[in-house]
């Protein structure tokens, strides 16, 4: 695949569903390259819209930044002839730039630019961290409006003017005045991302919003499954998206909830349950246990 404009990049990330791969690690938790690459083969095989190394769900937050750049080297090499790999920017600024450098570097798509670590920022800070990142790479670059980086309209609007490869806004917080402020004002200047955890749970109501795709954890494992229900989001096929609703994803979301951090290792649960083996994850999160991992094997029979 050759490489696409920020332009480009937005047009074809917006066309269709996004997953975060899962980071494979081995029982020593060190990067396993051979199931991480077999993973994202199978990945690449379905209709997908873009993936992002080391995300949220690749427990980016885990990786030193030479795993990341590792992670995110093995997935351009991989599937980056395929579909667009996006690589992740975290933590402060300085280290979100060398960040996005490298991954242009390594050949990947754009950039996911998640929040700063630990520390409180006001929204010029915000707007500041922002475009440090973006001028620091010619990728198109997305922001996750999350945590401690919670951005207005004022201010995304702010950052898109000064950062024309400022393509995305991912939403992670689900303040339904906040996404109509900001699509109100930048229309289709971006494009928009659900990013909350299980985001099916909220895609219908987000589209009337503007959010007209989203990141879907659970590609990682049911692939078939999630696709289908994206394709009745965008229908706005209610009856069907409220059926898998109650068949699956609820029931689903209360074996996550049973925990904290059981938002990223029940992904790889998934895996496991299929038969493809998602292995454990890092500290400071922590496996499922038995228990629930065999009310998961129960559950995804149903739709695998």
């Amino acid at each position: 695949m050759q490489q696409m404009s920020p332009g480009e990049l937005g047009h074809q990330l917006s066309s269709g569903l996004l997953s975060f791969p899962v980071t494979h690690f081995g029982s020593d938790l060190q990067f396993d390259e051979t199931r991480y690459r077999e993973h994202l083969d199978w990945q690449a095989g379905h209709d997908v819209a873009g993936l992002f190394a080391a995300g949220g769900t690749g427990e980016g937050f885990s990786l030193t930044p030479a795993e990341m750049d590792k992670v995110v080297r093995t997935a351009v090499d991989e599937v980056g002839h395929r579909v667009p790999v996006l690589a992740s920017a975290t933590g402060g600024t300085a280290l979100a730039v060398e960040q996005a450098r490298a991954a242009e570097t390594a050949g990947a798509a754009g950039i996911l630019l998640l929040p700063p670590y630990l520390t409180e920022a006001d929204q010029d800070g915000l707007v500041a961290h922002i475009t440090a990142v973006c001028q620091a790479t010619s990728l198109g670059v997305i922001v996750y409006n999350r945590a401690n980086a919670v951005l207005t309209d004022v201010s995304v609007a702010k950052a898109a003017e000064l950062n024309p490869n400022l393509i995305g806004f991912k939403d992670g917080v689900g303040n339904v005045e906040q996404l109509t402020r900001i699509y109100a004002r930048l229309g289709d200047r971006l494009i928009y991302i659900g990013g909350l955890p299980t985001a099916e749970t909220f895609a219908l109501p987000l589209l009337q919003l503007g959010v007209s795709t989203y990141s879907s954890a659970m590609f990682n494992f049911i692939p078939e499954f999630a696709l289908d229900f994206f394709a009745d989001v965008r229908a706005e096929n209610r009856t069907a998206v409220y059926g898998k609703l109650n068949d699956f994803v609820i029931p689903y979301l209360d074996i996550r909830d049973r925990v904290k951090g059981y938002g990223v290792s029940i992904i790889k649960a998934g895996l496991t349950a299929v038969g493809r083996n998602g292995g454990p994850v890092r500290p400071p999160l922590q496996d499922l246990t038995d228990q629930d991992l065999a009310d998961l094997e129960i559950l995804v029979k149903k739709v695998s």
